[in-house]
């Protein structure tokens, strides 16, 4: 029984996490005339600035002290930062630039690069409907490129750098807090003078494109902030196949909002390569019910922190 209320915890923070991802493009488009750096600039030092002060609330500064004396653990937490920034940063001008139909691709992509990470780096094993999962996932992107003409970078980009930092952060021995108050930590020096830079040169968009503008900066701080501690939460007390699964809640409800409230193209000829990805999707994720449905229930009680 304890398993399974641990379980019911993660599940929630994960669907929480995708949901607020996945409406993530409403929130950006009243911010598409700022440049999309000056945008994570904002999104790390006000992330920074409230998780910091999350933590003194809860009186838990004292735990970076720990994680700031192991090099090498800080060492791990300044590569996902990099990689969690790279991805904001495709994102950000992805839906600015009127990608996010790409965008959404790229996050159904990624449940199945977390397949072949874990065949290349965890060693993992695959049974034939994994297999079939995945060559159909390659033949849908494969499609795609013909269609569209060219390699679906924004797609690629996003899938592969969410997937390095899940994977990270499902495996460095730190809690989700202070884990993300160091990854923010570590790039609000080049944030913070980048926006400086930008105020000096006059291109700075804080305070000067109207309140709503500058409200929305700041509140991106929140909104990146709190996703990302649920997810991070949600990866370490779930197993890494069921947070794949959760995923499917994001891309699905960017895909709404690029084809009907932004009206982005979605013809047939573009539909049929999303299809093989959605049935790809689909088979990998009733193979992992499945299986999951036939574990033991000795191995559900390991799952718990």
């Amino acid at each position: 029984m304890r398993a399974a209320r641990l379980s019911s915890r993660g599940l929630l923070a994960g669907a929480l996490a995708f949901t607020i991802w996945g409406l993530f493009p409403v929130y950006l488009h009243p911010l598409r005339e700022v440049a999309a750096t000056q945008v994570i600039a904002h999104r790390i030092t006000w992330s920074c600035l409230f998780i910091l002060l999350w933590m003194l609330g809860r009186g838990e500064l004292g735990g970076l002290q720990v994680i700031f004396s192991r090099p090498a653990l800080l060492l791990r937490l300044l590569l996902t930062a990099l990689l969690i920034s790279g991805n904001w940063l495709v994102y950000v001008w992805g839906v600015s630039h009127g990608h996010i139909v790409d965008t959404s691709l790229g996050y159904y992509i990624n449940p199945l690069i977390n397949v072949v990470l874990g065949i290349f780096v965890l060693h993992e094993r695959l049974n034939p409907v994994q297999w079939l999962a995945v060559a159909l996932a390659a033949l849908g992107v494969a499609y795609l490129t013909f269609e569209a003409g060219h390699l679906p970078w924004i797609a690629l980009a996003l899938a592969c750098s969410f997937s390095l930092y899940g994977l990270l952060r499902k495996v460095i021995s730190v809690e989700a807090l202070p884990g993300l108050a160091t990854e923010t930590i570590l790039l609000v020096p080049v944030a913070g003078a980048y926006l400086i830079g930008c105020e000096y040169s006059g291109s700075g968009a804080f305070g000067h494109l109207g309140p709503q503008v500058t409200a929305l900066l700041i509140g991106s701080g929140l909104v990146t902030a709190v996703p990302l501690f649920l997810f991070a939460y949600s990866a370490r007390l779930l197993p890494y196949s069921t947070v794949g699964v959760l995923q499917y809640i994001g891309p699905s409800l960017q895909l709404v909002c690029g084809v009907l409230i932004f009206h982005e193209r979605f013809d047939g000829a573009r539909a049929a390569g999303f299809v093989v990805i959605w049935a790809a999707l689909a088979i990998y994720a009733a193979d992992g019910v499945l299986r999951a449905r036939l574990a033991p229930p000795a191995l559900a009680s390991e799952r718990g922190p």
